[in-house]
């Protein structure tokens, strides 16, 4: 099997990041940097891949989009005096207003689901605090019964009851009549926030990933510790101010 043909896998160098705290796209000394395994996508696709970097360069849409998020993730984090590990400092909600600040959007469309409306209003008002414009719309815009999409009684959730269907589609196009400069995801369905997406004029970003179970935290599934919190396991925390 040549290189081409494998599937590109990156999770692969998790166990190389394990060991060595580092992998070959995580290291600019090419001396000591882990080798790329034959998986690694970005072997055999360096022109494509300079290609698509050349796209951040300039003062495009896209460069500028590209560079905003850069200054933001540096933003986001914070030295530790007296050693080489850094804190994240800001939520997400924080760098989704930074972004937008930096990128001079004024117009700021939140694209529900309408069991998220009470935080989605709490996002409103921060937003207002921010000097943003919000626009909300819900994802059951038009209120039409799912039996419209030529499904049956026993695929509502509630069968026998009136149960309207999400419409992404005319949600992205409302959201679009508003102009709205940037659209943020709260909550929508799989599937949903996808063609919400597809359809929206505007850059589109999530906020929250529904997930019902897990309080719309679905990275509980995959684990308990986070990357970030690694540092406790050898790091001791601080508690005297100093």
């Amino acid at each position: 099997m040549s290189d081409k043909d494998r599937t590109p896998s990156c999770v692969d160098c998790n166990a190389v990041w394990k060991n060595k705290g580092t992998t070959n796209c995580w290291s600019n000394d090419p001396e000591t940097s882990p080798p790329q395994p034959p998986n690694c996508p970005s072997r055999d696709n360096e022109e494509m891949i300079g290609e698509c970097f050349d796209l951040y360069k300039g003062d495009t849409q896209d460069a500028k989009m590209a560079q905003v998020a850069a200054v933001v993730e540096g933003l986001c984090y914070q030295p530790i005096p007296g050693s080489d590990a850094v804190n994240a400092r800001w939520t997400r909600v924080e760098d989704t207003i930074a972004f937008a600040k930096l990128m001079g959007y004024k117009r700021i469309g939140i694209a529900t689901c309408i069991g998220l409306l009470d935080e989605s209003l709490r996002l409103t008002a921060i937003l207002k605090g921010q000097g943003f414009t919000p626009v909300s719309i819900c994802c059951k815009a038009g209120s039409i019964d799912k039996l419209e999409l030529g499904l049956e009684e026993k695929n509502k959730v509630r069968p026998g009851t009136f149960e309207p269907a999400c419409n992404p589609v005319a949600q992205a196009k409302l959201l679009n009549q508003q102009k709205t400069d940037m659209n943020v995801i709260v909550g929508l369905c799989v599937g949903h926030d996808i063609l919400l997406t597809k359809y929206a004029d505007a850059p589109t970003t999530v906020l929250v990933v529904k997930d019902r179970v897990t309080g719309h935290n679905p990275v509980n599934v995959l684990y308990g510790q986070n990357f970030y919190y690694k540092r406790l396991q050898s790091q001791q925390v601080k508690v005297d101010e100093e």
